[in-house]
């Protein structure tokens, strides 16, 4: 039935159902184009967002970039707008003193106060710089029909790129809300949504013993059922930091209504290992692990041989990193196991744009289909607003005391 509902239901918004499958070639192609000429003309892309503007983005740049330093097909992209810091904001304008930079603003009501401040500084700072050509450094992401940024950008002569009407803020990702800052990354974005398309075909069964983001779905609502009350998404490899971020907004927001959902939490092992490690494998028993697994990544270094030997590792020389990482991961998932922590393991072939693509999808397929399980709307983020409502209150009073 739940499998049904999101197939049909047409008033609801499910755009980025078939997304990926629908992609219109010539909107593709008017990103590629858009990053073709930051990249060449830039420095620096600025992105404003909070939330789904830029988690999903942040995530894909991260986990398929170098570590230290940009892809070598992109330039920096930057995040601004997801925090009221004014430390963060000052030195990011410092950091622009000797930079080419774009900003892309994105936001689908173009009201969301921590991107809106964001932008009014950053628009007026390359107005500074650039004068009338910094109309054509702005471009603006936003709802193509109720939004203040759809005015703005009209009024001003910004370009426009377009969120779906039927596509909500976190599942956006593989919209132009994500597509025009991964690309401009350096990333390839048609693989990225090959990988989605290949999702989608996949995940099209309405059974969970067919269709893998199903089962997935009804495995850890089995779980919350039997009273466990925190997913923890762990993985092994830094780079995917940023995307437990955004499962947690994924996640958080489609779930957690009436009173009802799991909380998600994530860590980053081995680190964590060293911090969280001991709650996990001993503490109150409130958390199941979900472990996400990317069997290959290209690049990695081998231990060396050392003739001395005073640290005794030599036993690993003939050993890469990953090697190690891999086995350190089936060691925890056995240790943690053993100790009485619920395990779901999810396997990725290798970490690329294509099979970060596939995951991602599967993610808000799964996300979807958990929500519904507990009775609870997905699409909607009824507690955000209420705390939104409160911050203007009290700013507003505060505006009238001085």
């Amino acid at each position: 039935m739940i499998h049904q509902h999101l197939e049909e239901a047409d008033n609801e918004p499910i755009g980025w159902l078939n997304g990926p499958l629908l992609m219109d070639e010539e909107y593709l192609k008017s990103i590629l184009t858009v990053s073709d000429e930051i990249k060449k003309r830039a420095d620096v892309l600025v992105v404003i967002g909070i939330g789904g503007s830029y988690l999903g983005a942040k995530a894909v740049q991260e986990a398929l970039s170098p570590y230290f330093k940009h892809h070598e097909k992109g330039i920096d992209v930057i995040y601004v707008g997801f925090n009221l810091s004014g430390a963060y904001m000052n030195q990011l304008i410092e950091s622009l003193y000797d930079k080419e930079f774009y900003i892309n603003v994105i936001s689908k009501s173009g009201s969301t106060m921590e991107s809106s401040l964001a932008f009014r500084v950053l628009r007026q700072y390359a107005e500074e710089r650039y004068k009338e050509e910094a109309k054509n450094r702005i471009i603006v992401t936003t709802d193509p029909e109720n939004s203040l940024l759809k005015v703005i950008a009209e009024n001003n002569g910004y370009r426009k790129f377009d969120i779906p009407s039927n596509v909500g803020g976190r599942y956006s990702l593989l919209t132009s809300v994500g597509l025009l800052p991964i690309a401009v990354a350096g990333i390839n974005i048609c693989e990225l949504l090959e990988g989605a398309k290949k999702a989608a075909i996949d995940l099209k069964d309405s059974s969970p013993e067919k269709n893998e983001a199903y089962r997935y779905a009804v495995i850890r609502h089995a779980l919350y059922t039997k009273g466990y009350r925190i997913e923890l998404l762990a993985s092994f490899e830094p780079a995917l930091t940023s995307i437990h971020e955004w499962w947690k907004q994924l996640f958080g927001e489609s779930e957690g209504k009436n009173k009802k959902g799991l909380f998600p939490a994530s860590v980053n092992y081995s680190t964590d290992l060293h911090s969280l490690g001991q709650f996990v494998q001993d503490g109150s028993p409130l958390l199941f692990e979900t472990f996400l697994h990317f069997k290959e990544i290209s690049d990695d270094y081998y231990i060396p041989y050392k003739t001395l030997n005073d640290d005794y590792l030599n036993f690993l020389s003939n050993r890469t990193f990953n090697e190690i990482n891999s086995i350190s991961k089936q060691g925890t998932v056995l240790a943690h196991a053993e100790g009485g922590v619920p395990i779901i393991q999810i396997e990725v072939d290798r970490l690329d744009a294509f099979h970060v693509g596939y995951v991602i999808y599967f993610f808000m397929k799964a996300c979807a289909m958990s929500a519904y399980l507990l009775d609870v709307y997905p699409f909607d983020q009824p507690g955000v607003e209420a705390y939104k409502k409160k911050i203007t209150q009290l700013l507003i009073e505060e505006s009238i005391i001085h």
